[in-house]
């Protein structure tokens, strides 16, 4: 008779893509979980498993073990969990403006789950997601990594803003003296909002350079100069008069970013990753 063990682990390397990543995941190490694997082979007299240098491919009777494996073992890992009280750990990785103030907020209303906040670029977020190290990542781009899924989370809208001292520039789409304050040196909110509406670069340089959204907001809204934010940081700045949206003519559209949420292939499968993918999808629809 096959064991729950030898199971959960090819459930695991199915999802994870590789056994370097399962292995991380179920705390074991590397030639454990081969041998497991080879075991379960054994036992069913298929292989379940296409070997890569970089990594697994499930074969045909391998998928059909996933999917008939999936809902139960999920629904028996959620029941122990419930039963003995204990709490499921969710660790999620994304830019630390959005994590905080929209992210967090949503997932503590997670029942019995502790959470572990990841603030960190993409491309790393991406590659600890394949590697097992988080559940879920948020991010400004589309993953391309094997073995990682995304869906659209939310659509933020850029918006370009300044303190009431620098009044409003004129329908030239000159800022007049206003220097600007970006998160980086090569201005990348302020470069994309230039060319989706003038298709062009910016003009001038930045006077203060802060990698933090949220000191970019502040320095902008104690007189620094002129930025380009997320509507969402900087609503509540806009609708006290801390500062104004500087609506300049332009033939192109006011430019949107689309937010991701990022999963390893498979994962929504797990019963507390799709509670927090559910949560946050419903939360972002009033975001």
């Amino acid at each position: 008779m096959t064991s729950l063990d030898l199971l959960r682990t090819f459930l695991a390397v199915h999802r994870a893509g590789s056994v370097t990543a399962a292995a991380q995941l179920l705390e074991l190490s590397q030639p454990a979980v081969t041998a497991q694997l080879k075991a379960l082979e054994k036992n069913v007299a298929k292989p379940l498993f296409h070997r890569h240098a970089r990594g697994v491919t499930t074969t045909a009777a391998g998928e059909d073990l996933a999917r008939r494996l999936a809902g139960p073992l999920d629904e028996l890992t959620a029941a122990m969990g419930d039963f003995v009280g204990g709490k499921v750990s969710l660790h999620v990785g994304g830019p630390a403006e959005f994590m905080t103030m929209k992210v967090l907020p949503a997932l503590v209303d997670l029942p019995d789950t502790a959470l572990r906040i990841t603030f960190g670029m993409p491309d790393d977020l991406f590659d600890q997601l394949a590697k097992g190290g988080l559940d879920l990542a948020v991010a400004g781009v589309r993953p391309r990594v094997r073995g990682v899924e995304s869906v659209p989370l939310y659509e933020e809208e850029l918006t370009l803003v300044a303190a009431p001292r620098w009044g409003y520039p004129d329908s030239s789409g000159a800022l007049g003296e206003a220097p600007w304050v970006a998160y980086a040196e090569d201005l990348p909110l302020i470069r994309r909002y230039w060319r989706s509406r003038y298709q062009s670069l910016p003009p001038g340089r930045a006077v203060v350079v802060v990698p933090d959204l949220r000191a970019v907001l502040a320095a902008t809204v104690a007189g620094a100069g002129a930025t380009v934010l997320p509507r969402y940081l900087c609503e509540n700045e806009l609708a006290t008069g801390l500062l104004n949206e500087l609506i300049i003519t332009g033939p192109g559209r006011l430019p949107t970013n689309t937010i991701y949420l990022a999963v390893r292939a498979g994962a929504f499968a797990e019963p507390h990753i799709a509670r927090a993918r559910d949560l946050l999808t419903s939360c972002a629809e009033r975001w």
